[in-house]
């Protein structure tokens, strides 16, 4: 399966980022891809709460999805959305959710991020995505023409117990989209995907914000894939645009019988203090 994924400088204005959008769908159909990989916030990426609110509507009236839906169909091409911005979180906030679009336009999966970033960095940057988010109920994976995937988006990829619930429901790939901090990115974002991916024995495929955007925040960028064995074969650098990768369904099966870590998975009861 030849993958896309479209590293973005998404802004302010939901318009601007569904025409990439779009576009990039017919770019990557033309490019041979059989599935195309975009950000966590792809269709609007605005920290100013107050400015966005007026973008921020329900699934059903959100205009980047219906765009990328239509858009999925004319090309033929699965899309993975790694998340849009979307009323009806409990308590007036909103979600942060995932899409996987099939080749006939069709919405397949949705997934809510579950681990919310709340953090003050050493750099004076602080996130308290938890103020506007609801965190997701739980995971979710979805069936391809290639295989099972596991949804996740950004600061999840944090956290192994939710990769180990993807692998044991089946996955084979992993999706971790995300809008990455510079100072988290390089310290955190190549180990951390390589990790994932060797834990597993699974692809991972990461698409990544990347550059400075409208609301004056600087993403890291690097959108990789990581094969089965821990080994990146794409890494798409800091600058936007489209960039491919090719994944072999059979390795993840080819890694896993040689290092049968899933297999040898067991429950963890609690810890003796001794």
């Amino acid at each position: 399966m030849r993958a896309a994924l479209f590293q973005m400088t998404s802004g302010i204005d939901p318009a601007a980022n569904a025409d990439a959008l779009a576009a990039a769908v017919a770019e990557a159909k033309a490019g041979g891809a059989a599935m195309l990989f975009v950000p966590e916030m792809a269709g609007l990426l605005d920290s100013d709460r107050a400015r966005s609110a007026a973008h921020v509507v329900a699934e059903a009236d959100d205009p980047v999805l219906a765009r990328v839906c239509e858009a999925a169909a004319a090309a033929g091409l699965w899309v993975h959305i790694g998340s849009l911005a979307l009323a009806g979180g409990d308590g007036g906030r909103r979600v942060n959710r995932g899409f996987v679009i099939d080749d006939g336009g069709a919405i397949r999966a949705r997934y809510d991020k579950m681990h919310l970033f709340d953090v003050d960095l050493p750099s004076g940057e602080s996130w308290r995505e938890s103020a506007a988010y609801a965190p997701g109920a739980g995971p979710v994976t979805v069936a391809t023409p290639w295989g099972v995937l596991g949804l996740s988006i950004c600061y999840d990829l944090r956290f192994p117990d939710l990769y180990r619930a993807l692998t044991d429901a089946g996955a084979t790939m992993l999706a971790v989209p995300a809008a990455f901090t510079v100072p988290t990115g390089q310290a955190h974002w190549h180990v951390l995907l390589r990790a994932r991916a060797i834990e597993a024995g699974a692809f991972v495929i990461a698409a990544a914000q990347a550059g400075t955007h409208q609301d004056g925040r600087r993403t890291y960028g690097h959108s990789l894939v990581v094969d089965p064995w821990g080994a990146v074969v794409l890494d798409a650098g800091e600058r936007p645009g489209l960039a491919y990768a090719d994944i072999d369904p059979a390795q993840a099966a080819a890694v896993r019988a040689r290092v049968p870590a899933i297999r040898h998975r067991r429950a963890i009861g609690p810890v003796t203090a001794a």
